[in-house]
């Protein structure tokens, strides 16, 4: 299913600038990135719709300033001191 997206300005443009594909390409992208600032779409949806790979987008996301992750300072503080498993351990006396 394909969406379409109608954007009014209240000054007039000129025509064949926007039809200019680098400038229609950015339109999308802008778009893209501000769904996923907000949530509203996922990562691995946002990198298909704009025909890229998942760490091409992470750079567009960086550059655009909006985290990969969004974690509270507890969930943060939760991830970084559970437990590790067996495997994988820094002290994994097995090797």
């Amino acid at each position: 299913m394909s969406s379409q997206v109608v954007l009014e300005f209240s000054v007039d443009l000129p025509e064949e600038g926007l039809q200019d594909p680098e400038v229609l390409q950015k339109g999308r992208t802008a778009v893209i990135l501000e769904l996923l600032r907000k949530g509203s779409i996922s990562q691995g949806r946002a990198a298909e719709v704009l025909a890229i790979d998942r760490y091409s987008l992470f750079d567009l996301m960086k550059k655009n300033e909006i985290p990969a992750i969004e974690l509270t300072d507890e969930e943060l503080k939760q991830e970084l001191y559970r437990p590790l498993g067996r495997e994988g351990s820094i002290n994994d006396d097995s090797r």
